[in-house]
């Protein structure tokens, strides 16, 4: 897809990890996961980023923490349909 570096922190029982996961090769992203749960260097590599939870994303230079789809979109280049209120058709009398 691209030549960004992904990594993505995760960890067992995170149900957003899973979202994340899914939607990153859904996107058929490139990326490197790293079980926190599974593997202590992990945990210790997260914790000396300063991020103490999951899911943790990082793309290139930019740190994106938990699951957020826009922002995950915009910093992968990947479009998204934005949806705006028509406010023609809105009455506020």
């Amino acid at each position: 897809m691209s030549d960004q570096m992904v990594v993505v922190y995760t960890s067992n029982d995170c149900s957003n990890c899973d979202k994340l996961i899914s939607r990153l090769s859904e996107w058929e992203v490139n990326y490197q996961e790293k079980n926190i749960s599974e593997n202590r260097q992990y945990f210790k590599e997260l914790q000396s980023k300063k991020v103490y939870g999951t899911p943790a994303t990082f793309i290139d230079d930019e740190k994106i923490l938990g699951y957020q789809e826009r922002k995950l979109r915009r910093t992968l280049g990947i479009p998204y349909e934005e949806r705006f209120l028509d406010t023609n058709s809105m009455n506020f009398s």
